[in-house]
């Protein structure tokens, strides 16, 4: 028998939002272009560090707060800061690290720019620092006491579980993962939702304890698309600084296995096809999975 340690699973997340969008207006006074930030009127939490999002003006004026840009349309990923001002970025990395040097440039608009704000779904990313993670798939025990009226008839009948996701805090940096602190931020959305799509993995390929070649690239892992529920900073002057997010499902929780099962090479009378160092051993036929 073989014993699996926690050390080689993950979690991999992905922001997913309920299709909301955000109207405001950028004002000529919004935009400081020295420093390349803008603001526009919306509820704090609803935008957080990390978020790529599609600006669009309502009336077909182009963009020009963005210098030298003249399309109506951008998608770009954003840094929020403490005051809910907002900087634009190529790339998730450099949004997460922030600052004013790979932010994109900005000019001082000529009119008032009526917008309208969805952020858009991006793909999987792997969730830093987490320590540990558990999935409950019994439907009885899932608690839907912390979720609005409205949201609670909208869902109770597609949970399927719930689960639990600890990890070592974290709030910024120079990476492409996902940050343990985006988890606190998602419990606060309300107009763009707090769901996520993720999968948690308890077996990755080259994880392999068992010493059977052919499990060298096994995975797997369950599939889960829920709804944080709340989060907390658990914080102790001796020990380290904590997040944990409870979440529930909206679907069907989907364990899924990768195993890698090499097929054998025959030849034409259906015979194995030995191998010349070892008699016992045959060719087997590599499969693309």
């Amino acid at each position: 028998m073989t014993v699996y340690l926690g050390t080689h699973g993950q979690i991999e997340l992905k922001r997913v939002f309920n299709g909301g969008e955000l109207q405001s207006t950028i004002d000529v006074a919004d935009v400081n272009a020295t420093v390349k930030r803008f603001s526009f009127d919306f509820e704090h939490g609803q935008l957080v560090t990390g978020d790529q999002i599609e600006i669009t003006s309502t009336d077909g004026s182009a963009l020009d707060f963005i210098n030298s840009y003249t399309d109506s349309s951008v998608k770009k990923f954003i840094f929020v800061d403490e005051l809910d001002g907002i900087r634009l970025y190529n790339t998730f990395a450099l949004a997460v690290a922030g600052g004013t040097a790979n932010a994109v440039a900005l000019a001082t608009p000529g009119n008032a720019i009526p917008i309208k704000v969805k952020v858009e779904t991006v793909s999987a990313k792997l969730l830093a620092q987490v320590n540990s993670f558990e999935i409950n798939t019994e439907r009885e025990t899932v608690d839907t006491t912390v979720l609005s009226d409205e949201f609670r008839s909208r869902v109770n009948t597609l949970i399927s579980g719930s689960g639990r996701i600890s990890a070592f805090w974290e709030y910024t940096g120079d990476t492409a993962n996902e940050l343990p602190m985006y988890l606190f931020e998602l419990a606060h959305r309300t107009k763009v939702g707090s769901n996520f799509s993720g999968q948690f993995y308890i077996k990755k390929s080259g994880y392999n304890p068992s010493g059977v070649s052919t499990r060298n690239d096994d995975e797997i892992w369950w599939n889960v698309e829920g709804v944080i529920t709340a989060a907390a900073i658990q914080f102790s002057p001796d020990s380290t600084v904590q997040i944990t997010a409870d979440f529930i499902t909206t679907g069907e929780i989907q364990l899924r296995m990768k195993l890698e099962t090499p097929d054998a090479l025959l030849q034409e009378d259906s015979g194995d096809i030995r191998l010349d160092q070892d008699s016992g051993a045959k060719l087997l036929l590599q499969q693309d999975v």
